[in-house]
């Protein structure tokens, strides 16, 4: 499987970490926004081309796949020159920024049937993982999901504290990572509600945001979100179940009561992005829909839609 990344900043290089684990995978092409960083992450994972253009990539007839990391603003359509080139794609999360870029994208997998899935990290990490079993073996249902994502972004830069040449947005990134996982745990959102705080006079987006899910069960979930929190960085998840409570950290999971709880023996890893990876190659070496298939994620990005409608309005 050859494969070529886009995007070869803080998020890249921990899918080229993961790819790196993954047998009988060849990393071809690294493209980034400057030759230098392309060339630089290249020689340091051994692939043969870089290029600051993606079209460079998608020429290559020894491409088979492309993982997509670049800025949200760029996924849809990236995401589409990827299925018209004949490649398979995961474009990283979110999907797109719209509701109908988010449509197109699924048209154009379903119109050429090639493997598009998107990087729904939640769906993968052992610790949701390990929640969703027991959901699945009727051993537990979710009453309520309390989430808070905290970050402390007032500048425009990135998880390794680089500068940033776009803006990210509560909404549409940080967002899609917990309605997409309700959904998951707790079935189709059937009802949504958000509100933001002030735009930021730089940035121009929302620095907090509060959002109410109801889903097709009865199950609730409250998610807090902030580019302003000066503490712990992350999200943090805590289910309210019938049989139990647990706190997910990531890919650690605790009880109610703080007690940790092994998972290491959920999945051949404990690392999300590369069991995220691991069944991107594996779907289409096996010619089957991924987990995180834009199919299986799309009715998020519809919510997330709504939710804008609601914020605008």
């Amino acid at each position: 499987m050859r494969i070529a990344l886009a995007g070869a900043g803080a998020f890249g290089e921990k899918h080229l970490d993961g790819l790196k684990k993954i047998e009988g995978v060849e990393i071809v092409s690294i493209i980034s926004r400057t030759a230098e960083q392309a060339a630089a992450v290249a020689a340091k994972y051994g692939a043969k081309h870089s290029s600051t253009e993606l079209e460079d990539a998608l020429a290559r007839d020894d491409v088979d796949a492309v993982i997509l990391c670049t800025p949200t603003q760029m996924h849809a359509a990236q995401a589409i020159a990827c299925m018209d080139a004949g490649k398979h794609v995961q474009v990283e999360i979110p999907l797109a920024d719209s509701w109908a870029d988010s449509e197109a994208v699924l048209a154009k997998s379903q119109a050429t049937g090639l493997t598009c899935m998107v990087g729904h990290t939640r769906r993968f990490n052992p610790s949701h993982q390990y929640v969703h079993n027991k959901i699945t073996a009727g051993e537990f249902t979710v009453q309520q999901m309390d989430v808070q994502t905290y970050f402390f972004r007032r500048r425009n830069i990135n998880a390794k504290g680089e500068a940033r040449s776009w803006t990210d947005h509560l909404l549409w990134h940080h967002a899609a990572h917990t309605v997409d996982l309700f959904a998951y745990q707790a079935g189709r959102i059937v009802k949504a509600n958000a509100l933001q705080g002030p735009m930021h006079p730089e940035l121009g987006i929302a620095m907090d945001m509060s959002i109410q899910l109801l889903s097709e069960t009865g199950a609730i979930c409250t998610l807090s979100l902030s580019f302003n929190n000066d503490g712990p960085l992350g999200t943090y998840f805590r289910y309210i179940g019938d049989t139990g409570t647990y706190l997910a950290r990531y890919d650690d999971l605790f009880t109610g009561k703080e007690e940790q709880i092994d998972v290491s023996k959920v999945d051949v890893s404990m690392n999300g992005i590369e069991l995220q990876d691991r069944e991107f190659i594996a779907a289409i070496r096996e010619g089957r829909e991924p987990n995180s298939s834009v199919g299986k994620v799309l009715d998020c990005y519809r919510v997330l839609g709504d939710l804008e409608k609601q914020l605008n309005g």
